[in-house]
């Protein structure tokens, strides 16, 4: 039976909601992968270095599903305190070398050993240019990082490489992969996965169609859209709202389904 053993960053915030997941898998051999190496929050490391004590084994890599600073600013205290550990993850030059640990690349079908299990490796960018998830053929289990999340919407980061398009594609490329079970980064694990990306999927639609509303209404800023559509959301997640509405727009302009003239967009 596949059995990751989650651990949690221990890094609770509006943005990543009650902490980023991290997973352990521990092989026979007393080889571990660590799949997304946290924030380097000292609880972390104990409950890492309690696991690994627990099932006999040492940290032989950690696997980052993309570049955002909860999922991969946890290396260099895991490169410390596991410095015979190997650190893989998709190349974004931009972004990879303030973690200051030597990267391994990570391309498109790669097959990754983590003991006793093979992982694949599968690019789905959208809510960052390197985004990864990693599936366990076997068990149909697939590590999704932030490309899917439990409970809550995935916030598409125009201003660092996310593009919507993009991030859709890669939604609808995880539907026709039919997985048992999804391991999100954020949230519990989700055992309805056809449900739940469908779901995201309608979701994006009807918030295109907010856009497109909001726009016809004469809002012709990012600011304007966001108070329109997300009147009454918590003021410290409104950064995040605004995020969401300018993939959108950029989204449109690239369809040739809206203008945008210096900071103002109309149909």
């Amino acid at each position: 039976m596949f059995s990751p053993i989650l651990l949690s960053a221990h890094n609770p915030s509006p943005m990543t909601g009650g902490g980023n997941n991290t997973y352990l898998l521990v092989s026979r051999s007393g080889s571990a992968t660590l799949v997304d190496a946290g924030v380097g929050e000292p609880r972390h490391l104990a409950d890492l270095d309690a696991a690994l004590r627990d099932h006999g084994a040492r940290l032989d890599r950690v696997v980052v599903t993309h570049g955002h600073r909860d999922h991969a600013a946890g290396a260099p205290a895991l490169a410390a305190a596991h410095p015979r550990a190997t650190f893989l993850k998709h190349p974004w030059p931009s972004e990879d070398a303030q973690y200051g640990v030597a990267w391994q690349s990570i391309e498109e079908e790669d097959v990754l050993t983590a003991g006793d299990d093979r992982l694949v490796a599968l690019h789905t960018p959208g809510h960052s240019p390197d985004h990864f998830a990693f599936r366990h053929e076997p068990s149909g289990t697939i590590f999704t990082g932030d490309l899917v999340t439990a409970g809550s919407s995935v916030m598409i980061h125009t201003s660092r490489g996310g593009n919507l398009a993009q991030y859709l594609a890669s939604l609808e490329r995880l539907l026709t992969l039919n997985p048992r079970v999804l391991l999100p980064a954020h949230g519990p694990r989700i055992d309805d996965p056809r449900r739940i990306v469908k779901e995201y999927l309608e979701h994006r639609r009807i918030r295109e169609r907010q856009v497109i509303e909001a726009l016809n209404a004469g809002h012709g800023t990012v600011e304007a859209i966001a108070e329109s559509i997300y009147d009454g959301l918590d003021p410290a997640l409104m950064a995040a709202a605004r995020e969401n509405v300018r993939a959108h727009l950029d989204k449109l302009v690239a369809e040739g389904r809206a203008i945008v003239e210096g900071d103002r967009w109309r149909l």
